[in-house]
């Protein structure tokens, strides 16, 4: 191992991961002939791509020292150095596992969209390639402007992949995705210039260690919290999401759900809690109001559903309240419980749009009351969703059942109303899903169309089988993903809790003063 990393430090390892799937859409590019072997050559070279870029991630996942808070595997190359911007990478116990989410994510995606797209063929594999590149970048990115290049730059390829290959209202979605994510993005950047005045800096490292005065803490919380909430997305900004979805294409979803609602989680660890504790301290209780709406609303919400994807979509938000809850109760369950929430709900929700998109390539339509009685013709379908649907709702040995777990374990700590009430969410989770497994998967088979329907094929089997095994695998042992997070959480938490304290002891005004006067 430690011959590994020796080999690994020596290596722009970071910089390969992020920009080999860019190299893959030149090459992609590059490709000439006629359009039936275009497409072809363009689907096996973007599942090459992605699954080396995925094998590499594996290796610095096995070559990263889980007992240091420390960044790992650090690149840094003067950018700008006039004005004190550099291209800086590197990776900690917090995002890490966010590299691995992203990359394990995209084969898969390729894989689905194998045979379901079939028009444009090239130009989708390259917009999904370069998606690969901005995400993972994001989570790499050690440097506030690079942050925000590749936390922009995710918006064109997602907006190109609803806008051409979607169905439905694809143009209106991708639009409304569009200026919803990018008008909270902007007040980011407002942000983040006013830090780089002030600190003369953007490197995040060294903007951990600045200490902002209060009131302009404030300010820039709230420039922040509008980029991230909206990419969560919380309540009452969340309703991008659903359209969003329900016009994506499978694999769109899947990165949407996997890969990109958890940008917004990151952006509150990596810059929020640590660059700003004490506005962090101070809007907690508007952000476990909104979260609590969030869970409850959007789940009897998701409950009236038609439409199978507008209901996991809706899920979607209920899931990522539990996220937000965690992630400000600054406590350690409630932390680990929030990252290990993100990273299962990445791989079960994109999951579920799989096991949609399974029955809409062969009926061409989402509506729940379509269908019935799946089991009789389809049963290997039905049991990879049941096993979903089962991690979705929290099921004990499923990955979903130790984020919720450790979220309301951390939770009760802080308040117990906070709690109490997100766990009305898991109620209403089983509610929903139990309802729309039960409609779509049992009773009788009558209708013709719905007859004819074949089980799942060798390459959906080959989608399906590395999902579960994950699924099932950090429900039955999560240790070592914890491992990975838990002296980089427990480094967050000493210095986000020493500023709570002298926040309390400067007797700034606290929002949670009138939050409890209400609940008096």
């Amino acid at each position: 191992m430690n011959a590994l990393v020796a080999f690994l430090d020596d290596l722009p390892i970071l910089s390969v991961i992020t920009f080999l799937p860019i190299v893959g859409s030149l090459i992609i590019l590059s490709i000439r002939g006629e359009e039936t072997v275009v497409a072809q050559q363009s689907r096996q070279v973007a599942l090459l791509v992605t699954g080396t870029t995925f094998l590499l991630s594996l290796v610095i996942w096995f070559g990263f020292d889980p007992s240091t808070a420390a960044f790992q595997f650090e690149e840094k190359v003067e950018w700008l150095p006039q004005y004190k911007i550099a291209y800086r990478m590197g990776v900690d116990g917090i995002s890490m596992p966010f590299v691995l989410l992203s990359t394990f994510l995209m084969p898969i995606c390729v894989l689905a969209s194998w045979h379901a797209i079939d028009k444009m063929v090239r130009e989708y594999m390259i917009a999904f390639l370069v998606l690969e590149t901005m995400m993972v970048g994001m989570f790499c990115a050690l440097d506030m402007v690079l942050f925000y290049v590749f936390f922009e730059g995710v918006l064109i390829p997602m907006f190109l992949i609803i806008g051409i290959w979607g169905g439905g209202r694809r143009v209106y979605s991708a639009f409304k995705f569009f200026l919803y994510t990018l008008t909270g993005s902007v007040l980011l950047l407002v942000a983040m210039l006013a830090m780089y005045i002030q600190a003369g800096t953007t490197d995040i490292p060294t903007l951990m260690a600045t200490k902002f005065a209060t009131d302009m803490q404030m300010w820039l919380w709230l420039g922040m919290f509008a980029s991230f909430a909206v990419k969560v997305p919380m309540w009452p900004v969340h309703t991008w999401l659903p359209d969003a979805h329900v016009d994506a294409p499978t694999a769109g979803s899947v990165i949407l759900a996997g890969v990109l609602l958890k940008m917004g989680g990151y952006g509150f660890l990596r810059l929020s809690m640590p660059l700003l504790p004490d506005a962090s301290v101070y809007f907690t209780p508007m952000v476990y109001v909104l979260s609590i709406i969030a869970v409850i609303y959007t789940s009897l919400v998701a409950l009236v559903q038609e439409d199978m994807k507008k209901l996991i979509a809706y899920s979607s938000v209920a899931h990522m309240g539990f996220v937000t809850i965690g992630i400000f109760t600054a406590t350690k369950q409630g932390v680990e419980g929030a990252i290990f929430q993100m990273l299962s709900h990445g791989v079960v929700s994109g999951a579920l749009f799989l096991c949609v998109g399974v029955v809409y390539d062969r009926l061409h339509t989402r509506e729940i009351s379509r269908y019935g009685g799946l089991v009789n013709n389809m049963p290997k379908y039905a049991f990879a969703f049941m096993i979903f649907m089962l991690a979705s709702v929290g099921l004990p040995g499923t990955s979903g059942f130790v984020g919720e777990f450790l979220v309301l374990a951390g939770a009760f700590q802080v308040n117990t109303w906070v709690s109490l009430l997100a766990a009305t969410g898991v109620v209403l989770g089983a509610a929903y899903m139990l309802y729309l497994y039960r409609r779509v998967v049992y009773g009788e088979l009558t209708k013709d169309d719905v007859k004819a329907m074949l089980d799942l094929d060798t390459r959906e089997i080959a989608i399906f089988a590395p999902i579960i095994l994950a699924v099932m695998w950090m429900g039955v042992y999560p240790l070592p993903v914890l491992d990975v997070m838990s002296v980089s959480v427990d480094n967050l938490l000493e210095h986000y809790n020493a500023a709570a304290a002298a926040h309390k002891a400067a007797s700034v005004p606290a929002l949670a003063d009138y939050v409890v006067a209400l609940l008096k």
